[in-house]
């Protein structure tokens, strides 16, 4: 049972959006000085064991952020058991994490720009088959949320 926060970051495959949000977020809350278990997870199998994508790799890096040891994963039923909130990169898999959610899971499900003043119920675009300016605009959304919601775990939410 989750006794603290604790946050899972789920996209499709574990190699772009999600490593980015877990970077951003664990860079976000180390200058906060706030302690919380982070990962992240897809809801595909595809890419289990893979490194996030290059280009998510020079994105994170531009940035001061090192994602280079993550290694892709997909959602477990255990961590709707273990994460106190699972963040959805979009709705699509937000929908994904509702049909696999267990009935008594105490995680709670967002979208992550959920916790961004105005960009409430938005997703952030999958740069998979983009390039280099759609992996800087997903770090940006990606960067100021994660921001927006270690300050809303500090407050206790």
């Amino acid at each position: 049972m989750v006794s603290e926060a604790s946050v899972l970051f789920v996209c499709l495959g574990n190699i772009c959006r999600s490593p980015l949000a877990e970077g951003a977020f664990r860079a976000a809350a180390s200058r906060a000085g706030f302690a919380v278990h982070v990962d992240s997870a897809g809801t595909g199998g595809w890419h289990i064991g893979e490194a996030p994508d290059p280009r998510a790799r020079a994105e994170a890096a531009r940035h001061g952020v090192d994602i280079t040891r993550l290694r892709a994963r997909q959602v477990e039923r255990a961590d709707f058991q273990h994460f106190s909130h699972i963040v959805a990169l979009d709705e699509a898999n937000l929908a994904d994490l509702r049909r696999l959610a267990p009935a008594d899971a105490p995680a709670r499900l967002t979208l992550l720009l959920d916790h961004l003043p105005g960009r409430e119920g938005h997703s952030v675009a999958d740069p998979y088959y983009g390039g280099v300016e759609d992996f800087a605009a997903a770090w940006s959304e990606i960067a100021a949320a994660a921001e927006a919601l270690v300050d809303h775990l500090r407050c206790g939410a």
